[in-house]
């Protein structure tokens, strides 16, 4: 008999933390998971999957105009917000079942309560229930940062934005990131008036120069308004409900929605770690070895409370090795070099590898290959959009060391390209490889 209630507790059921719970299982350990709101984390309730549905939905913007060009007789449309937020909304509740119900087919316990570290092997419950495990893993992800300003509490995040009761006609996006260009695109297609305020002069830092440069391009000539170097100073909420957002170096803005996209830390605050000696970083995030092994030898964590790598892929990638290294005696680690990733924009932007600043600064001699185009379609619907695929190649081997593109279906296309990348191909090999004609992909194998 074990000296514990479980081999190992799990506080947080988002994808990392599933993954790792499942396979652990799946190993023979006896699992149990705490989750204070919904199963499936993040990315599946407030996050990734419910955002890419509004995308998709936001699409039909443009492409209804575009059809009338096809040859479709296409009416005047109006777009009815809560129809796509309650079907989107019922997506969610679909795949909160279905990660409720991998888990229950793994034998895995699912405790519908707060958890939180009270030792090296214990874990509190909301309800004063004390459990003990012989691991313990933490998996609760991170939560949206709100500006410390007058007023701050008027506007929303990420986390409340699925939930509108309304669409509103001016919105204000804090941030620069992937979040706040992602939104601005949805709520501009549903015909919102959308200003991005920024409190640095660069939008999506981290990507390639050039191809965050033609989304800006782009985002403006579709009517998106930008305020940079404009830290906010004030919030105020107006009798009618409006909002009026007061920012350093540049006139008031009025708005009906004010949302804060900007950046998020790891949700450690309050968990208890100080209880088992669990050291953070200067941001508050878990400090974890290359096994996801915290300072205390019980506890690990994987996902963006470790501040890692905050993507949904990589999470999983960690809770798959924490199970195989602990419970399958197969220990290895994750793979963080030329992870792709992607921004759903209008138009979305993906890349994998070096950015060519990083490549020069890294390498010092580089080859950078590009194409600059209109797709097809967009010739045809006389919308003069144009994407650019931009590869970065070391000068002395050939090899490809980043590739990066904005443009329609985008994250599809480099999906498929970044194990290439990752491959370690040289351009020769695009080069020798037939393009699939007509088609925006065989741009990768024509740039001369």
């Amino acid at each position: 008999m074990s000296d514990y209630d479980y081999d190992l507790f799990v506080i947080g059921a988002g994808s990392g933390g599933v993954r790792a719970a499942r396979v652990s299982a799946a190993h023979g350990a006896k699992v149990a998971v705490a989750e204070e709101y919904r199963v499936g984390g993040t990315c599946v309730i407030r996050g990734c999957v419910p955002k890419k549905l509004l995308v998709y939905g936001a699409h039909f913007a443009e492409d209804l105009q575009d059809a009338r060009r096809f040859g479709w007789d296409v009416p005047d449309c109006t777009f009815n917000w809560p129809v796509l937020r309650d079907n989107v909304l019922a997506d969610v509740d679909r795949l909160n079942g279905l990660y409720t119900q991998t888990l229950d087919n793994h034998g895995v316990e699912i405790i519908h309560e707060r958890a939180t570290i009270a030792g090296p092997h214990e874990v509190r419950l909301a309800s004063g229930r004390t459990l003990t495990a012989k691991y313990i893993l933490v998996a609760v992800g991170a939560w949206p940062m709100v500006p410390d300003c007058e007023g701050a509490e008027y506007g929303i995040t990420s986390n409340e934005v699925f939930h509108l009761e309304t669409m509103p006609r001016r919105v204000v996006i804090a941030g620069g990131g992937y979040i706040a260009n992602e939104f601005a695109g949805i709520f501009h297609e549903f015909g919102a008036h959308v200003t991005i305020v920024n409190r640095s002069d660069t939008i999506l830092r981290g990507y390639d120069e050039q191809i965050r440069d033609r989304l800006l391009q782009i985002s403006m000539m579709k009517g998106i308004d930008f305020r940079f170097n404009a830290p906010f100073e004030k919030v105020v909420k107006k009798d009618d409900g409006s909002l009026t957002v007061h920012m350093k170096g540049c006139d008031p803005i009025d708005c009906d929605v004010l949302l804060f996209a900007t950046g998020r830390k790891p949700k450690t605050e309050g968990l208890g770690l100080e209880n088992a000696a669990v050291e953070l970083d200067g941001q508050g995030a878990i400090k974890v070895d290359d096994y996801s092994q915290s300072t205390c030898p019980s506890i690990y964590a994987v996902g963006d409370v470790t501040n890692r790598v905050q993507l949904t892929p990589v999470a999983i990638r960690e809770g798959q090795a924490f199970a195989d290294t602990v419970f399958d005696n197969n220990p290895h680690t994750v793979d963080y070099n030329c992870i792709p990733s992607a921004v759903f924009s209008h138009p979305p932007m993906a890349g994998v590898g070096m950015t060519e600043a990083e490549a020069r600064n890294t390498l010092g001699s580089i080859k950078v290959y590009t194409s600059d185009f209109r797709a097809m379609k967009n010739v045809l619907a006389g919308r003069n959009e144009r994407g650019l695929y931009k590869m970065i190649c070391n000068a002395e081997t050939g090899k490809v060391v980043g590739l990066h593109m904005i443009g329609p279906d985008a994250p599809e296309i480099l999906q498929a390209a970044a194990i290439a990348v990752k491959a370690g191909l040289t351009k020769q090999a695009f080069d020798d490889t037939v393009a699939l004609h007509p088609s925006m992909a065989e741009e990768l194998v024509l740039m001369r």
